[in-house]
């Protein structure tokens, strides 16, 4: 089913500052907003776990270590 919504004109500006791109609906821009508040799968959720424990063990390289490691 297929609706309309009403928005004020301040909203509009804001959806219309987050399209990626000039062809992008209104309907991808909200799905975007609405992906980005769902909850993170379990899988998800151990390899971000897994990331903060290697980063709090130093095991990680910066940016600058791997530029220079490829010679960049």
């Amino acid at each position: 089913m297929v609706t309309t919504i009403q928005v004020s004109e301040q909203l509009m500006d804001t959806l219309k500052k987050r399209k990626q791109y000039d062809k992008e609906s209104y309907e991808e821009v909200i799905w975007d907003l609405v992906e980005d508040t769902m909850e993170v799968n379990e899988e998800t959720k151990k390899e971000i776990e897994q990331a903060r424990t290697a980063i709090k063990s130093g095991k990680f390289y910066t940016h600058e270590q791997v530029k220079k490691k490829l010679g960049l």
